[in-house]
């Protein structure tokens, strides 16, 4: 079974807007040169404070009284100095996130340079 389509039949077109739009309004999606804002600043003070309530969370959590001594003249009890503690935390996760972080953009530095 075969169909006949005509060729010549007016082609029907879709608008939403009905071709009522001015030319100001078309225009209004077209490139302004602005570059967009930055964000970047704003996301990494978010995720520092995020880590450092994490800190304060993961402090909480633990039963048992710490000693960590950074020099052998300066020791940190987790009991008696805590905000040094949730500090201390704190430093170690974000040296551990930003580790993976740089791992990740060295992995794929080193990928795009391998693969051309």
């Amino acid at each position: 079974m075969r169909m006949d389509v005509d060729s010549e039949a007016k082609k029907v077109i879709w608008s939403l807007q009905n071709n009522v739009r001015s030319e100001e309004e078309r225009n209004v999606f077209k490139p302004t040169g602005k570059k967009p804002k930055s964000n970047g600043p704003k996301y990494v003070a978010v995720v520092l404070i995020g880590l450092l309530a994490i800190s304060f969370v993961m402090v909480q959590f633990q039963k048992a009284a710490v000693d960590v001594c950074i020099t052998p003249a300066f020791c940190i009890n987790s009991e008696d100095d805590l905000l040094l503690y949730v500090l201390y935390v704190f430093l170690n996760v974000v040296v551990i996130v930003f580790g993976i972080y740089f791992a990740y953009r060295i992995g794929k530095y080193l990928a795009e340079k391998l693969i051309k």
